[in-house]
């Protein structure tokens, strides 16, 4: 498969932020590497320096299972290519496997230094393959170095604490942890967590575990929903991972079957009480609330939202993945519905 050029390389890095839910400005222009942008959190923004390239199979007999970013077009400086940090921001180094479909990130901070001739980065094929499966995947390269293997999905989750989880490589005990939390975020408890990382780590480690465990809520209610509105039936993207019984209720689960795929305004009419469902999936409107809405003269648009609206909501076809009758029981008494 030919490599991809650098355009075609930074739009699956844009897309893999908007997966994310991030949104983004492209500073620099269309030609230019490395990549400028400012990523925009909902109540924080970084600007962000991005290096890619094609990760290629490495060929080695003694590695057969190594990749690599082959580096090239860096600054001259000394006699030899070397990285430009992002003062105040985040420099992000990344290869993108066009076979797996997973990119590799790597710590520019072992790497700041004069790289010399022909310098390459690798990774191994294990770590690209359990990133595929879990979403992120960390491969210790030794001397404490970390890169980690990103499915574009879960590009958010790395961002989010990337030096601090590219610093999990200083302490074994920690990496131990990193690792069975990316496998499977519920094997870990926080009391674990608390017990064995460090303290100048332990909040990028629970703050990625949950990053983990919502992208992994998320990724399979909308795929449950075929990426569809279960109220509406819009795409485009717009839609949230919502939990029916909310999450922060102690009753609350991060399963299949506490989760509704919804568009943001179906899913906010949902979270406000201006619309539920029934054990049996027929949808209600709150006519209190609609009529409330009337008498105050805030009822635009009332006659669009009620039109657009499913008599039932649409549900997975697996009957495991369909939203629980428990939990729909639970938080319609909770917001008081009378149906």
């Amino acid at each position: 498969m030919p490599p991809l050029r650098k355009p075609a390389l930074f739009k699956l890095f844009e897309e893999a932020l908007r997966k994310s839910g991030l949104s983004f400005l492209r500073l620099s222009g269309e030609g230019e590497h490395p990549a400028g942008y400012q990523i925009i959190k909902v109540a924080s923004s970084y600007r962000a320096r991005v290096y890619i390239w094609n990760l290629t199979f490495g060929g080695r007999v003694t590695l057969p299972d190594e990749w690599r970013i082959q580096v090239t077009g860096l600054p001259e400086v000394g006699g030899g290519q070397r990285f430009v940090p992002e003062v105040g921001g985040k420099t992000i180094i990344l290869g993108w496997c066009v076979e797996l479909g997973v990119f590799a990130a790597y710590d520019v901070n072992k790497h700041l230094g004069v790289l010399g001739g022909s310098p390459s980065i690798q990774i191994r094929q294990p770590a690209l393959e359990a990133a595929r499966l879990n979403g992120l995947a960390p491969h210790f390269k030794g001397e404490e170095e970390v890169a980690f293997a990103v499915k574009p999905d879960y590009m958010g989750a790395y961002l989010d604490n990337m030096e601090d989880l590219h610093a999990c490589g200083s302490s074994e005990e920690t990496l131990q942890i990193l690792e069975a939390i990316c496998e499977d975020p519920e094997s870990v408890d926080d009391q674990e967590i608390e017990d064995q990382v460090p303290e100048p780590r332990r909040y990028a480690v629970v703050s990625t575990k949950k990053a983990l465990r919502d992208t992994n809520f998320k990724d399979r209610v909308l795929t449950a929903y075929s990426h569809s509105c279960a109220m509406c039936g819009v795409q485009l993207r717009l839609l949230d991972a919502a939990h029916i019984l909310p999450a922060a209720h102690p009753d609350s689960t991060d399963e299949t079957s506490n989760g509704i795929a919804l568009c943001a305004l179906h899913h906010r009419a949902y979270d406000r009480g201006l619309v539920t469902f029934d054990t049996g999936y027929r949808i209600h409107r709150n006519g209190a609330f609609e009529a409330e809405l009337v008498a105050v003269g805030l009822d635009g648009g009332l006659a669009d939202f009620q039109a657009r609206l499913f008599p039932m909501i649409e549900v997975p076809p697996g009957r495991p993945d369909r939203p629980s009758p428990a939990f729909i029981e639970q938080v319609n008494t909770l917001r008081g519905w009378v149906i």
